[in-house]
């Protein structure tokens, strides 16, 4: 079995140490990296291609959101994964908006963590609800949609029934179980979704379809 590759980015060297040891419990999981700063964290995911990269926000040199920004166009299938003590609507929706894939609390169980790494690196989206409905609300009322749809990027009208279904919350076998197609066909148009839009998450795809008017705040209810 293929264990998901990780590095944990950490100020802190109790964090990255307790993140470490937490998930090389997992037979699925391998930390091939710690860093304690925003530059060292850009070195390792260049330097060792990780599935996931678990970040702290808050960090010397470069913050986690500025890692995201600079390394997500080269490495689009990274998934990202925040874990921080900064509950702050602002930070969420600078994530989002430069591609993480989820975003943790550093006081949630440690179960929670090693499912959200699983999650994450499976395509799925890490988020409180209530946290991403008001980050893609904001999406919403502040992107204009009229440039993004000019990129010429179109999705197929069962790509489109597949993200609004996602949208909502539901899982791959809902999804198919909803359309009358297999799990294997969902995972199919998910990844063709994944494709045109460069992403590599659903939190990805969904935050970038909202600003491209592709889906409405009603889509998410």
């Amino acid at each position: 079995m293929d264990k998901i590759r990780i590095i944990v980015a950490d100020d802190h060297s109790v964090v990255r140490e307790g993140t470490r040891a937490l998930l090389e419990r997992e037979e699925d999981m391998e930390v091939v990296g710690e860093a304690k700063d925003g530059e060292e964290a850009i070195n390792l995911i260049q330097k060792l291609h990780p599935d996931v990269a678990i970040l702290d926000i808050s960090m010397p040199k470069l913050s986690g959101i500025e890692v995201t920004r600079q390394v997500k166009p080269s490495f689009p299938s990274l998934a990202i994964l925040i874990l921080t003590a900064y509950d702050n609507d602002e930070y969420v929706f600078a994530l989002l908006e430069a591609g993480a894939a989820g975003y943790l609390l550093k006081d949630v169980p440690g179960h929670e963590i090693v499912e959200a790494v699983r999650a994450v690196h499976s395509g799925e989206s890490v988020l409180h609800p209530t946290i991403a409905r008001k980050v893609i609300q904001r999406a919403i009322s502040t992107t204009a949609k009229a440039s993004e749809e000019k990129s010429g990027i179109e999705l197929s009208d069962r790509e489109h029934e597949v993200l609004k279904l996602a949208a909502k919350g539901l899982n791959n076998k809902d999804i198919a179980d909803n359309l009358c197609i297999s799990i294997r066909t969902v995972q199919g148009h998910i990844n063709n979704i994944f494709h045109k839009l460069g992403v590599g998450s659903r939190t990805e795809a969904i935050f970038q379809s909202v600003k491209r008017g592709w889906l409405s705040f009603d889509d998410l209810a």
